[in-house]
């Protein structure tokens, strides 16, 4: 393909660019090249939803990429995994399907993202969703290309922890993705037929038989190329050549939070200051670019248990497991057919919230030991998940070599405020895990430990302990202001012909895991780049 012209090259077949090579190339007239650094996902770790801490550690599938050192946090480095893989993190994450909450996209609007607002919203979120669980709900779809369940059957700790949060006044939530999602409850899956779901395997593979669309892997994009103010194409690296390719129409960058303003700025696109300390030369100065990084902080409670109930691998339930691998090999069904995170709350854990801050999420096994996937032994944990910081970092370059990884700063707990909503939750966890219906398992606390009961305590443990969920947004802001990186058609505010389509545009964070959010984007910017007119809002009756 090198010095082809297409109409589209977009960069990164990630969640994004799957989908939204396969909505472009629908339009028999037009030619669409898609660029991924890594391979194929043809593979089961990635298939397979049980396995899905392998797929995390693989070398093959995960830049693997880390923080800089936090000094909120101890000064510890965070693991950022990130795809290197069709798919993108959509073949490597917990396959998770949420929104956040309805009012999140209304701020959204309201801070300039005209459009994006929850009615403008949902209408795409619909369209790409095939959903088996409530197929008469006005708040979900019935004929889109991904298909959403329930996981099941769900683990029986996940009955212990819905039950224990009822008892204290939470309450059951049946739909996570409707008009006020608050409570606890079953969660959804990306999962269809016993194997995960992914725009990779839903829209591009069906997509890649038709002539127009052309997929190159293992092509590492060098930089965007730039002639008078417009976007003609990138020049990548493949088998130790670089070649490029070019774009009549538009080059669409679809390589996330992190990759996509480091593409920005080895192409001369960025803050000043990062262009000059990397020696690259100017091309186009903005300084929103790589700023405004934020994620999702949690920390977890974990208890131990010699009871079996948990998944787990041990001894005592050897012929359990053995029998489940080959339930799962013969039919698609039984443990491995899920992806372990079955169950969840959305709760306030102050009055007068206008929607849930914090996300519970119920794990019904014992934690993977460092460098291997799998829970060995029995447990259980519940991992609170700050949904709102405040804290915002920025990503950076570590030189002008394409091949280094970049610096990422989230800046985590460098806004004070955000340790208190995990303080808070940890302490209700605690209680949640100590209720009667419980009681059955005998459980240990193992961490933190019962001995740690004090504020201060509580904080040094989060700070030593705290990781982030992977959900990193908002490095290419989407605005009206002249910070904003695009604007609410994505359009580069600068360039011409350069579009992001990725989880760098959001404005802010959603409360909840953002795939389902790249997916609802990717959508709607099929229709802007098409030059298609909007879908209706809709606003079901609640």
């Amino acid at each position: 393909m090198s010095g082809a012209t297409f109409d589209y090259v977009i960069v990164g077949a990630g969640t994004a660019g799957c989908l939204l090579a396969a909505r472009l190339a629908e339009d028999p007239a037009v030619r669409v090249a898609l660029i991924e650094a890594g391979g194929n996902e043809h593979h089961p770790f990635i298939s397979t939803p049980a396995l899905v801490g392998a797929a995390i550690a693989s070398r093959r599938f995960n830049w693997h990429f880390n923080t800089v050192p936090q000094p909120h946090l101890k000064d510890r480095r965070i693991p950022q995994p990130r795809g290197r893989v069709v798919g993108g993190s959509g073949s490597i994450n917990g396959m998770v399907y949420h929104r956040g909450h309805p009012r999140d996209y209304d701020g959204w609007s309201a801070a300039g993202a005209a459009g994006w607002d929850y009615a403008h919203v949902l209408p795409y979120f619909l369209r790409s969703e095939h959903n088996e669980d409530f197929p008469d709900s006005a708040y979900h779809g019935r004929s889109g290309p991904l298909n959403v369940r329930r996981p099941r059957p769900p683990n029986r700790l996940n009955h212990a922890f819905i039950a224990a949060a009822r008892s204290l006044g939470f309450p059951q939530e049946t739909d996570f993705t409707g008009p006020d999602p608050h409570g606890v409850g079953f969660r959804q899956g990306l999962i269809r037929g016993g194997r995960r779901e992914s725009t990779a395997r839903a829209c591009l593979r069906p997509a890649l038989k038709r002539p127009n669309l052309a997929l190159l892997t293992e092509a590492l994009t060098l930089k965007v190329l730039v002639c008078e103010g417009r976007a003609t194409g990138v020049l990548y690296a493949r088998e130790g050549r670089s070649e490029e390719i070019h774009a009549q129409r538009e080059v669409i960058l679809c390589a996330g939070a992190v990759q996509t303003p480091q593409l920005l700025m080895l192409s001369g696109i960025g803050p000043r200051d990062e262009l000059d300390q990397a020696g690259i030369t100017p091309v186009f100065v903005h300084e929103g670019v790589g700023r405004n990084l934020h994620d999702h902080l949690a920390c977890p409670v974990l208890m131990t248990t010699r009871d079996s109930t948990s998944y787990g691998i041990s001894l005592k339930v050897l012929p359990r497991d053995i029998l489940h691998a080959a339930q799962y090999l013969i039919t698609r069904t039984g443990p491995l057919a899920g992806n372990v995170f079955e169950s969840v709350g959305f709760l306030k854990t102050l009055p007068g919230l206008d929607r849930p801050d914090v996300q519970f999420v119920f794990q019904p096994a014992a934690r993977p030991k460092p460098r291997f996937p799998l829970p060995v032994g029995h447990g259980y944990a519940i991992s609170p998940v700050n949904l709102y910081p405040h804290s915002r970092g920025r990503i950076r370059l570590d030189g002008p070599d394409p091949h280094q990884a970049p610096l990422i700063d989230p800046a985590l707990l460098s806004q004070p405020e955000d340790i208190l909503p995990l303080r808070r939750s940890i302490r209700l966890a605690r209680r949640i895990l100590a209720a009667p219906d419980f009681a059955r398992y005998r459980a240990t606390e193992l961490a933190p430990g019962k001995a740690i009961e004090t504020d201060a305590g509580i904080d040094d443990f989060i700070r030593g302990n705290a990781y982030t969920v992977h959900h990193q947004v908002g490095t290419c802001r989407m605005g009206c202001d002249a910070d904003a990186v695009v604007d609410p058609e994505l359009k580069f505010r600068g360039i011409e012909a350069l579009r992001v389509v990725d989880a760098s545009v959001m404005p802010s964070i959603i409360g909840g895991n953002t795939n389902a959010v790249v997916v609802m984007i990717a959508e709607k910017a099929s229709d802007l780049i098409r030059g298609r007119a909007p879908l209706e809002p809709l606003r079901p009756a609640p």
